[in-house]
């Protein structure tokens, strides 16, 4: 089973939100997951990125690939919690 974390889109037409999964690459964009690890809300300002980073580190620790709007968003994340320590 090849694990991905991806985004899973939800919301109305014109308005998405994204669940950030972690889905076997089998399975459809919007189908079935194994586990919800992060909310992203492009459509709020300033954007809502919550990500749970410590299961999204056991993931990438599994050997699950994100996709590459995910990468970004795990990168700005870890970017966002290293300005608030300082």
């Amino acid at each position: 089973m090849a694990v991905k974390l991806r985004l899973a889109r939800y919301g109305a037409k014109k308005n998405p939100f994204y669940r950030v999964v972690a889905a076997d690459s089998r399975y459809s964009r919007d189908g079935r997951y194994i586990e919800t690890v992060g909310v992203y809300d492009p459509m709020k300002e300033p954007p809502v990125l919550d990500l749970k980073m410590e299961r999204i580190e056991y993931w990438l620790g599994q050997g699950a690939a994100p996709s590459t709007t995910v990468e970004k968003l795990i990168q700005k994340a870890r970017m966002n919690t290293v300005e608030e320590v300082r």
